[in-house]
């Protein structure tokens, strides 16, 4: 593995989004609001919070603004919100005194992004290169994402060239910050060791995100290959929270406590209270009726207990 391993990387909580987006109940904002004030409360720097989708697209996330003016957390904690396209955009500046910084997104796969957005890649960058701009001219960080950055389920390998002329073009509207999701949980920690090698070596200057899922159980694996390979921001789902709705099995993303778990045995600082992450994490078991796929609910913290050796 490469020697290129950060001593300190930064984690965003995208629970409070991307997990609750795929909830077939309903959860009510109440409950929403508390467990975003709890983890309010674990460290985090940033915390992806709502989405300005159509209500009838992914009713889950309408209560995005009650959410937005009714949660609680220090004032160093950077709110983010999803954006799909510029309609979305003219929504969510109605409340641009509540959040701090605002995602857009593609996919690779122009199959994925049909079926995701209903729109080709080429129409749907257009469209961001106008929202970074105006993103940007708010005086609020832009953030993009390119989903299948791993691999399609409909497409299969996404060329890696395909992916990095993507952020190359984010770049050029004035992000600062790219998020390569591996949507339907297709990478593996080989691949992913070379993508991040590549991917920083190309674009000098932009903080590079890793979001994975454990769709098929490697997701913390390639975690730690992004981190080898140099990458230092990684996007994760207290509980586990969270998968693609398009296509039907693709389930969440690699959970934070277990994330957290990991990096702290291996000397990684993340500035985030292991302990208090777990807490929110089952205080959603509650809220949402079902035990939750984390490893670190049930096992919780790693606590070292030295035992005495007596002396011959």
């Amino acid at each position: 593995m490469s020697t290129r391993r950060p001593d300190r990387v930064s984690i965003r909580e995208v629970g409070p989004r991307d997990g609750f987006q795929n909830e077939p109940e309903t959860i009510p904002t109440a409950d929403k609001v508390r467990l975003i004030n709890a983890l309010g409360q674990a460290g985090y720097r940033r915390i992806e919070v709502a989405s300005f989708v159509r209500p009838d697209v992914i009713p889950q996330l309408a209560d995005g603004a009650e959410v937005l003016s009714q949660i609680d957390v220090p004032a160093d904690v950077a709110l983010m919100v999803l954006i799909p396209n510029s309609r979305g955009l003219d929504n969510a500046l109605k409340y641009r005194d509540k959040f701090h910084e605002a995602t857009i997104f593609v996919s690779a796969s122009e199959t994925h992004n049909l079926r995701n957005v209903n729109r080709r890649v080429s129409d749907t960058m257009a469209d961001n290169d106008v929202m970074a701009r105006r993103i940007t001219s708010e005086n609020l960080s832009c953030v993009a994402v390119i989903a299948t950055a791993f691999g399609c389920p409909f497409e299969g390998r996404v060329p890696l060239d395909r992916v990095l002329e993507l952020a190359e073009r984010f770049a050029e509207t004035g992000v600062t910050e790219i998020g390569f999701g591996d949507t339907t949980g297709m990478a593996n920690p080989a691949y992913v060791a070379d993508f991040f090698t590549a991917a920083i070596d190309r674009l000098p200057g932009v903080e590079l995100t890793a979001h994975f899922h454990n769709t098929r159980g490697q997701g913390l694996a390639n975690a730690y290959a992004a981190l080898e390979a140099g990458c230092a921001s990684f996007e994760s789902s207290f509980g586990e929270l969270g998968g693609c709705p398009v296509p039907a099995g693709s389930t969440g993303n690699i959970a934070t406590e277990d994330l957290v778990s990991m990096f702290h045995e291996m000397g990684v600082e993340t500035g985030l209270s292991l302990p208090k992450i777990i807490d929110a994490a089952r205080a959603a078991q509650t809220v949402l009726g079902r035990k939750l796929t984390s490893h670190s609910i049930i096992a919780g913290p790693i606590n070292w207990h030295p035992v005495a050796v007596a002396t011959p």
